[in-house]
């Protein structure tokens, strides 16, 4: 399993990760890093675990309002396909319908051209 170097906060962090996964991790630790350097910017010394502790909870608030707009979009997803599909349900009866006339027309225009052919 490899293991990277991370920096958070001026702090080296050895960690491990699934193989592919190096840059990934790395990346997440770089954003909080940015994350936690921002509050100790506008807070000052208040202490590393309480800044790595803000630093998470504002990671878990984003990620819940992130969660919410995904289950709002699903929903909203969820309600086009229901339109979509009663939309091609009428088209599919509209279609099947017109078939039929367009049928009977074509009877009709056959029976008039032999009346007249015969006539």
């Amino acid at each position: 399993m490899p293991q990277i170097n991370v920096t958070i906060d001026g702090k080296s962090y050895r960690m491990a990760c699934a193989e592919g996964e190096e840059a990934h991790l790395t990346a997440l630790a770089n954003g909080l890093d940015a994350r936690v350097s921002e509050i100790r910017r506008s807070f000052g010394e208040i202490g590393d675990m309480r800044l790595q502790v803000m630093a998470a909870l504002m990671q878990a608030d984003e990620l819940d309002e992130v969660k919410r707009r995904l289950a709002t979009l699903e929903g909203e997803t969820a309600a086009l396909r229901e339109k979509v599909d009663s939309a091609d349900s009428v088209r599919a009866t509209e279609e099947a319908r017109i078939a039929t006339s367009l049928g009977r027309c074509a009877e009709r225009i056959e029976r008039l051209a032999n009346a007249i052919s015969a006539g």
